[in-house]
């Protein structure tokens, strides 16, 4: 086990380095990257970021423009008057210590930036992970019991309308349904809490935070349950009609203790497998159309906006994040067999 564990984490590196150099050699190919959008808009008499006309008024002349000078000064302000070998292996070093840099557009650490973006994120990810696992494993078990009952075809029915519907869409119905468009004005339609949430009691804050996540919750995980909610009736039926099942009722065993000491074992493992790397995506993964229309200022809205903006450093910097945290989520799943099954052995592969 130890042994395939420390291939596993070496295995990781040239995958993580691979990763990053085919986005970085991408990037370089992009037309209309962070220098020249920034001439584009001083040209233009745009704005930048939220401070990059304060910081480069000196570089630009009223309508003539800019000459050669001023655009390699530029070019040094964000880094690209080296090589692009060199800043790739500078990149990389530093992102081994966790630096990302500073963001083009805002300004501001790409770690101070995350940080202030994961709560909406982490709020919208482990909700909808704890109401996927906690509905659809019950529900999946008690569909496979009943199969073929109208239990099961009512339930199969509306989990698949479900799962039909985007969740924008549903996003949006639930606003006019709930959030005071054309019919009940009960649920908030923006932000995490409400404006005077600090002045609020603990009980109070709670609540407050709660109602504010019934609206994007539902309609994030919403198509979610009927995935798992299948994956789970499916391998429960799978279990359900082997030999060995029937050999433990003729033992006198009851459903009960056939379907719990028994099934469930077999069962869950295609279930469970999928659960380390559910579980830690919920932290950090963000729902770009879901933030949108319940102005929720999370992950997902923070990489589109940095794509448009050719926001490298926060591009790069999150794909490595993520990608490393996606790889040790993965290495997490494969261990979870031997958790759940100690029949599953790793000693071949040591070998």
């Amino acid at each position: 086990m130890v042994v395939y564990i420390a291939k596993r984490i070496l295995l990781m590196i040239p995958t993580l380095f691979g990763v990053m150099l085919v986005t970085f050699v991408v990037t370089q190919f992009v037309p209309g990257g962070p220098v020249e959008k920034l001439i584009a808009e001083m040209e233009g008499h745009g704005k930048g970021g939220e401070d990059a006309t304060v910081m480069t008024s000196s570089l630009y002349r009223g309508g003539s423009g800019l000459d050669q000078e001023r655009v390699a000064r530029l070019k040094e302000l964000y880094g690209f008057d080296k090589p692009p070998a060199e800043r790739f292996f500078t990149m990389m070093k530093n992102y081994l210590v966790f630096d990302f840099g500073t963001s083009y557009y805002y300004h501001k650490s790409v770690v101070d930036l995350v940080v202030s973006r994961m709560p909406v994120s982490m709020s919208l990810g482990l909700w909808s992970f704890v109401i996927v696992y906690g509905i659809c494993i019950p529900l999946g078990i008690a569909k496979a019991v009943r199969d073929g009952s109208r239990f099961d075809v009512i339930s199969s029915t509306a989990i698949l309308i479900g799962y039909a519907i985007p969740g924008f869409v549903l996003g949006i119905a639930l606003i006019v349904l709930f959030g005071g468009g054309s019919f009940w004005d009960i649920f908030p339609l923006r932000g995490l809490v409400s404006d005077n949430w600090v002045e609020m009691g603990v009980g109070m804050k709670i609540v407050d935070y709660l109602w504010h996540m019934v609206l994007p919750i539902t309609a994030s995980a919403v198509g979610s349950l009927a995935v798992m909610t299948m994956l789970t009736k499916n391998s429960f039926l799978e279990e359900i009609r082997k030999q060995y099942v029937l050999t433990a009722r003729a033992k006198g065993l009851s459903e009960g203790q056939v379907l719990y000491k028994h099934i469930f074992r077999n069962a869950i493992i295609p279930i469970i497998t999928g659960f380390p790397g559910y579980f830690i995506a919920s932290f950090f993964t963000g729902s770009l159309l879901i933030e949108t229309i319940f102005s929720l200022d999370g992950m997902g809205l923070l990489a589109y906006q940095s794509v448009l903006n050719r926001d490298y450093p926060v591009v790069l910097g999150t794909l490595y994040f993520f990608t490393l945290i996606g790889l040790i989520a993965r290495l997490l799943s494969d261990l979870s067999y031997v958790l759940v099954d100690p029949r599953i052995s790793f000693r071949h592969v040591d070998n």
